[in-house]
């Protein structure tokens, strides 16, 4: 433990140190601000009622939670639910959300603060979401035998837990009440370690794509934007998916092609460089927030959070981002939507639907901006396939979904 206290404690001072210069860092380290007499005042605001605390990671990990979160406030209205993040992209999105009681930043993982804020929350039952195994705040839950559960967890073999120097990492798996984890692989992996207390129930984010799906109200600005054309919808985009994407749209010439780009980032710097991009390519845009502007351009920019989710029923292809940076993003989104699905790379072994929609030949991996035409007008142009895809996909999520009920039955919170 000493080393990996130090480590987080070296974290953290180059968080501040950051914090200088990055805005995220800025915001990393001003959330967490004097977060022991801001909980207790929002605690106190809150009335009395059991609490059950939930920790996402970030933007993600709150989607994939979020059903278990909504599922839960209405089977069991008697807790009061603490939400706490450590990324500010995930605290900056939902910290008003209704769903929770209380939503705030989790501190660093040192052991003082971790006795602290169990102590204040003072929480009846803990969910993490998928990858989040801070472990000072493990073992204080543990020493308290507070329940704590894994929900949608992964596990690789490159994962800390099954290396050599994994130790300590493996015994904060047995912290955990139940490890609710998406595959079999995973429960092969736990099991060369010899850890038993997990139950294989799948994926929560099929139950909140679904939902998103079910509940979907048309927008009107793409509605008129999109209305006859071809769409290409990319999301979650960053600098290299937008130059290939970019290059594929010249290369494919189609005056009834519309292209529709929601960057990952959407501050000022990052839909600088993408208009950049767009105005030394000739290519007239618009951007979502500025809806007064010419609607028969071809390219729109979404310079706003929370529509990709939304905005990917319009596609008639879809384009996840993230392959040239950390890593591809929710395919699960677009594919709902019964629609076929292009990215990236040849790095997407970590992602399990990324994996099993290639094998169902649902979606495709490119490598250059030809790869990437060619996949596009074979999607487009191959109606047979088309209904192909669209069937295996409503297959695929029939089979995947009901994984909040199956969670919430084997946590019974009574």
């Amino acid at each position: 433990m000493t080393i990996y206290n130090l480590l987080v404690r070296a974290y953290g001072f180059i968080i501040k140190l950051s914090s200088f210069r990055n805005k995220k860092a800025r915001q990393w380290v001003s959330g967490r601000k004097d977060w022991r007499q801001r909980l207790k005042t929002d605690l106190a605001n809150i009335g009395e009622g059991e609490r059950l605390w939930v920790h996402c990671a970030s933007y993600g990990e709150f989607e994939q939670g979020r059903t278990l979160m909504e599922a839960i406030r209405k089977n069991h209205p008697r807790y009061r639910i603490v939400l706490s993040f450590f990324s500010p992209s995930g605290y900056e999105a939902f910290y008003q959300w209704p769903g929770a009681d209380v939503v705030c930043y989790l501190p660093l993982d040192t052991k003082k603060n971790a006795v602290d804020f169990i102590g204040i929350v003072r929480p009846g039952a803990v969910i993490f979401i998928k990858y989040e195994f801070w472990l000072n705040f493990l073992f204080e839950l543990n020493k308290k035998a507070i329940p704590t559960y894994l929900v949608s967890a992964v596990f690789k073999d490159h994962h800390p837990f099954f290396k050599w120097y994994g130790r300590i990492f493996r015994r904060s798996l047995l912290t955990f009440k139940k490890l609710f984890i998406q595959d079999d692989n995973s429960g092969r992996l736990l099991q060369g370690i010899g850890i038993s207390n997990y139950e294989v129930c799948g994926d929560t984010r099929f139950d909140r794509v679904i939902e998103i799906r079910e509940n979907f109200r048309p927008l009107p600005f793409f509605e008129e934007f999109c209305a006859g054309h071809t769409i290409l919808v990319a999301g979650s985009t960053w600098p290299g998916d937008e130059e290939l994407l970019i290059a594929a749209f010249l290369q494919l010439s189609d005056p009834n092609l519309k292209l529709i780009i929601a960057p990952h980032h959407v501050d000022e710097k990052s839909i600088a460089g993408l208009v950049q991009l767009l105005e030394k390519n000739k290519l007239p845009f618009l951007l979502y927030s500025d809806q007064n502007q010419d609607l028969s351009k071809q390219i729109v920019i979404v310079d706003s959070i929370g529509l990709l989710s939304k905005i990917y029923y319009y596609a008639t292809v879809a384009y996840v981002g993230g392959g040239f940076d950390s890593g591809i993003h929710n395919c699960l989104e677009p594919a709902v939507y019964l629609k076929p699905v292009l990215f990236f790379g040849d790095d997407f072994e970590k992602y399990n639907e990324a994996v099993e929609l290639v094998k169902l030949k649902a979606i495709k991996n490119v490598m250059d901006p030809t790869q990437l035409e060619i996949g596009f007008l074979n999607f487009v142009n191959n109606w047979t396939e088309r209904i192909e895809i669209e069937n295996t996909l409503k297959t695929y999520f029939e089979k995947n979904s009901g994984v909040t009920k199956k969670v919430l039955d084997s946590i019974n919170l009574g």
